[in-house]
């Protein structure tokens, strides 16, 4: 399963208290496949520092580098679907040229991708994401 995870989720599954947790776990683990940007990871280390510190930013750092589920991919086309924050566009562009199955998002700059006919990236909330890591 290819996935992109918008920053607000990656971190939200950080802590082992998560509710969420399992969606890192699952990516310890190997289960699904996480398609980022070197923006998107510039994202994730400013986030993660800004709310851990240096110490688990470069574990997850590190994991993010040795990880063979993990890819970073170039993007050569952007398609600047969300104007109401235009930064969202990374995410979109990112799972668009992985061929992801999944944007995992709880922002609503992402429902206009449902009026989208092509191409069409599918959002998925993060409860909706735990749910499909359980099933399997």
């Amino acid at each position: 399963m290819k996935i992109v995870l918008d920053t607000n989720i990656l971190v939200s599954s950080l802590s082992s208290r998560s509710k969420y947790h399992a969606i890192y776990q699952a990516l310890v683990e190997g289960k699904y496949d996480l398609y980022l940007t070197s923006d998107i990871l510039l994202e994730y280390e400013e986030i993660i520092s800004q709310k851990y510190g240096n110490v688990i930013t470069q574990i997850f750092l590190d994991l993010i580098h040795e990880a063979p589920n993990v890819h970073q991919i170039n993007v050569y086309y952007q398609w600047e679907f969300i104007t109401l924050d235009k930064d969202d566009n990374k995410y979109v562009d990112c799972a668009i040229g992985a061929g992801a199955d999944y944007l995992v998002s709880e922002d609503r700059h992402f429902q206009v991708l449902k009026m989208v006919v092509f191409p069409k990236v599918q959002v998925i909330s993060i409860a909706d994401f735990v749910k499909l890591l359980a099933d399997g």
